[in-house]
Formats: structure tokens, C-alpha cells, sequence
């Protein structure tokens, strides 16, 4: 009986083995020498010029950009659900005034801001609005 009242026995941990591989220590070095490449003698450390106004410009522009984004999903999604015959009539008529009076307020916001074009390129995926 005593021996159940012991507390379990506790297994060490061990760490696991230790893997070295030379093609391992040179995709690391080459991963630094694109991240840090060295710089050349004589020059000056790289510094991030910040300007205030491009700055608010900028976020202002991501944030619009991702609401008008929000929107479009929002209206396929609205008119598949009325396409299904999922939303009433007064269902349809709300979601239709609430997306067009969204859409007034992005291109009212783009027009105080000075923003043409809220597309951003996402680089390989391509434009986040198409």
C-alpha cells in the first residue's frame, strides 16, 4: 500500500541530439549575408528617413485600403446570400444602404486624405483589390 502513495516517478528530460551539418552552417551564412550584408568601408550606416506626413499618409491609405477590401468581401457575400433567397426584403435593402453608404464614406476619407488609388501590391500575390 505504501508503494501507491508515491508520487510517480519523473522521467528526465534529455535533450535531443545535436544535428550539425556543413550544407546547415552555410544556408545560415548565406541566410546573414542577404539580412546583414557588409558594409562597405568608408560609408555611412543606413538610416530610416521618416517624414510625419507620408507616414499618417501611408497608414491612412493601408487602413482605407483594408476596409474598402472588407467591404467587397461584404458585398459578394451579400449578394450570394441573396442570390440563395436566404435574406428578406428588408434584410437586402439594409445591407444595400449600409455597403453604399460605406463606399460614400471610403471615397469621402480618400478625397480628405488625397489618396487616388487605395490598391496595394502585395508583392507575388498580387493587388489586395482587384
Amino acid at each position: 500500500m505504501r508503494e501507491s502513495l508515491k508520487s510517480p516517478t519523473r522521467r528526465r528530460l534529455t535533450r535531443s541530439p545535436e544535428v550539425r551539418s556543413d550544407a546547415l552552417e552555410d544556408f545560415v551564412a548565406v541566410l546573414r549575408q542577404e539580412q546583414f550584408p557588409p558594409k562597405k568601408q568608408g560609408t555611412k550606416p543606413c538610416r530610416i528617413q521618416v517624414d510625419s506626413e507620408k507616414v499618417e499618409q501611408g497608414l491612412v491609405k493601408l487602413v482605407l485600403a483594408l476596409v474598402e477590401f472588407l467591404r467587397q468581401i461584404l458585398e459578394k457575400q451579400a449578394i450570394r446570400r441573396m442570390e440563395s433567397g436566404s435574406l428578406t426584403k428588408e434584410e437586402i435593402d439594409r445591407l444595400g444602404t449600409t455597403l453604399m453608404k460605406l463606399e460614400e464614406k471610403i471615397k469621402e476619407l480618400q478625397e480628405h486624405f488625397a489618396i487616388d488609388d487605395l490598391n496595394i501590391n502585395l508583392g507575388p500575390l498580387g493587388n489586395l483589390i482587384d
